[in-house]
């Protein structure tokens, strides 16, 4: 019990404390590695002189050997600017968490989030004095670098910036170029969670993996569909759009999985009729009727699922042994507009259902837009997608669509796949897409996935068979 305490009161690590002194960090760092690497090279130009010194020496130097002196001072000079670079780029992630605090530092005195007072201080050897700023306060801020996450965390005093503290979350991710993940209230503490170098964070198209109801996407980022149904993706042309919808169809092959294409615009993925023959449409009535097919088989799923006899209350598709059915639906604005009014109602009446009732039977709908205008998923449609992303370019409009009111600062970088995510959690993430390597052929590795499915089901049939044969007949003993 006792160590309990001390553990958990006493000893918990907080972060490096933000000082005032460290508004300068990275100057007074940079300073004493060029000084030292400076004073090193000196003194290797100048030790046959130093090991035997004597003024007259010195004297003669300085009146004759200019060349030397000259030399020795440039020589240094590029010594030690080249030592900084060499450090800079051999210790970037050191001298990231420096600048870091630095920044930190820099914001509290910008804001005024300390309290000083002018003290009179006299000279050395003098009666006379002068005034001197002293800090009498200085909020407990700490740093810390986790698992490519930092943690700010500002102590909660009871000081007059109190309620400012707790609003800082937006500068810090802007200022340190971060994502806020989190804020979370710890005993006398507001802890801010951000999250570092999110690029680091991407993983390639190979290791993007559907099992137990999640896909994985990034390192730190998966879609739990089984918890968090239906998937919306928002962006414009050129953004990676059309390659994170196949990873995802190749990835949801790979299980097993039902896999149905929309594609009004009869592009990219209505070459996957290749590969999934009677599973791709692209014409309007197709579309109508697959929309129209998945709902009846769904509300078929559902009876038939209460008639099973390790049917539970509250258990979903999986728990059954169900496969799930993934309807993947691009340039989804785009067909709404060829319908007339009736034809609109129609497709509605569709979508409202499978993304309502989609979660316990497994129908999970994933659709593709450049903006989710609220005009085209009427009556809450929009609400029902739990998991978002943005990728490419887009105005703060296009944001507003798709997350509503974050109060979070989107910035645009023209990286191909890259974007915004919402997990369901309510709060926005920077996102890049799973990377595919240039001259990828989705059509071979989609082919490849079915094969491996079919292989693996076509084992399976075989050992229960096998199975089947081994088993004596009813009332039939194996010794006879």
């Amino acid at each position: 019990m006792i160590s309990g305490f001390f553990s958990n009161k006493l000893w918990r690590y907080r972060g490096s404390r933000i000082k005032p002194r460290m508004r300068n960090t990275i100057k007074r760092v940079g300073a004493f590695i060029f000084a030292s690497a400076f004073l090193i090279s000196m003194f290797c130009f100048w030790q046959d002189h130093l090991l035997d010194l004597n003024i007259y020496e010195i004297i003669e130097v300085f009146n004759w050997n200019v060349l030397l002196i000259l030399k020795s001072v440039i020589f240094s000079i590029l010594i030690g600017i080249g030592t900084v670079v060499v450090v800079y780029f051999l210790f970037y992630e050191r001298f990231k968490k420096l600048l870091h605090k630095q920044k930190v530092a820099r914001m509290i005195f910008s804001n005024k989030f300390y309290e000083k007072e002018n003290i009179r201080v006299k000279k050395l050897f003098s009666d006379r004095s002068y005034l001197k700023e002293k800090i009498t306060y200085f909020p407990r801020m700490y740093y810390r670098v986790k698992n490519n996450y930092i943690y700010i965390r500002i102590g909660m005093d009871m000081s007059r910036f109190q309620n400012r503290f707790l609003d800082l979350g937006k500068d810090l991710e802007n200022g340190l170029f971060c994502d806020l993940v989190g804020r979370e209230m710890e005993e006398g503490f507001v802890c801010f969670k951000l999250l570092y170098n999110v690029r680091k964070n991407r993983i390639s198209i190979d290791d993007v993996v559907a099992e137990y109801g999640t896909l994985r996407l990034m390192k730190h980022i998966s879609w739990q569909f089984d918890k968090l149904p239906h998937m919306l993706i928002a962006g414009g042309t050129g953004g990676g759009k059309t390659y994170f919808i196949l990873t995802i169809i190749k990835a949801c092959i790979g299980t097993g999985a039902e896999v149905r294409i929309l594609d009004p615009k009869h592009a990219d993925l209505a070459d996957l009729e290749e590969v999934l023959p009677g599973k791709v449409y692209s014409k309007k009535n197709g579309i109508l009727m697959c929309l129209r097919k998945s709902v009846d088989e769904m509300m078929q799923r559902m009876d038939e699922m209460k008639k099973m006899s390790n049917y539970k209350t509250g258990e979903n598709y999986a728990y059954l042994g169900l496969k799930p059915v993934f309807i993947f639906f691009d340039e989804y604005v785009a067909f709404i507009d060829l319908l007339d009014m009736k034809e609109r109602n129609e497709a509605l009446s569709y979508m409202k259902q499978l993304v309502m009732l989609g979660r316990q039977a497994g129908y999970f709908l994933v659709l593709g837009a450049q903006r989710p205008d609220a005009k085209y998923l009427a009556d809450g449609i929009r609400d029902q997608f739990s998991f978002r992303v943005s990728l490419g370019l887009m105005s703060e409009t296009g944001y507003g669509m798709m997350f509503g009111d974050y109060d979070k600062a989107f910035v645009n970088k023209k990286v191909t796949g890259r974007g915004y995510a919402d997990m369901g959690t309510g709060t926005v993430f920077e996102f890049y897409s799973p990377f595919v390597p240039k001259g990828y052929d989705f059509m071979r590795a989609i082919e490849n996935e079915l094969v491996g499915v079919q292989g693996a089901q076509a084992t399976a049939v075989a050992s229960g068979s096998e199975s089947d044969q081994a088993e004596p007949a009813e009332g039939v003993s194996v010794s006879e």
